[in-house]
């Protein structure tokens, strides 16, 4: 007699974060007449989630073929440029990023706008917490400037971005959750200068070139 098949974290049982129920995930989707959903595996569930789905997708001459493509779910996160409009400069943070390490970047060493995955929380609650965590700052009224997915074809984030006004320099010393590994340092600069840095490489992560470009623009600093 076979041995009944062993359950799997994530999916029978709670996997580490107290999951399960993960290859459920898009198989009621009914919003696009094209596709039809056939099966969703669960590849990974360590922390976030990657997936391979199977689906029909029925092609502009109207040929239906089988697809199949892997997402990787992270969860939604949000950002925030903030500036100070009276001395025109804005805060960034500095941190190591492996993968850009791997692919090419000299030290891994970003700038970039104070961000984080939302976990529970709504945008704003979110982006306030992230904030505090990565800057050291407790910021006040914030604006929503727009919400797009960042890396459509694999990853099913979907980043919120905010823009709000500081008004100190920023502290001495590294911020983030020493728990989750963080080692984050606050950066000021002259917006004239961070905006140049686009166009030499300086800053090369996609989120602060979009709210950056934003600010140029439409927001505090457009002309």
């Amino acid at each position: 007699m076979a041995d009944a098949p062993r359950p799997t974290a994530g999916i029978d049982t709670p996997d580490r974060r107290g999951r399960t129920g993960l290859d459920r995930h898009g198989r009621d989707l009914d919003g696009n007449p094209r596709v039809r959903i056939r099966d969703v595996e669960v590849l990974s569930s360590d922390w976030f989630v990657l997936r391979k789905t199977t689906f029909d997708y029925r092609h502009s001459d109207g040929h239906w073929s089988r697809e199949q493509r892997e997402t990787y779910d992270r969860g939604d996160g949000a950002t925030v440029l903030l500036y100070d409009e009276r001395r025109r400069t804005v805060l960034l943070t500095r941190q190591f990023r492996l993968p850009a390490y791997v692919n090419g970047h000299p030290d891994g060493m970003l700038l970039e706008t104070a961000a984080g995955l939302l976990d529970d929380d709504d945008p704003e609650t979110a982006i306030r917490r992230e904030a505090a965590e990565e800057t050291g700052h407790e910021i006040g009224e914030v604006r929503h400037v727009f919400a797009v997915y960042m890396s459509p074809g694999s990853v099913t984030e979907r980043l919120h971005f905010f823009a709000a006004p500081y008004e100190s320099p920023p502290r001495a010393g590294t911020h983030g959750v020493a728990a989750e590994g963080e080692d984050i340092t606050a950066v000021e600069l002259p917006f004239a200068e961070a905006l140049a840095m686009i166009r030499t490489g300086g800053i090369a992560d996609a989120k602060t070139v979009m709210l950056l470009q934003w600010a140029a623009l439409e927001g505090p600093f457009a002309r």
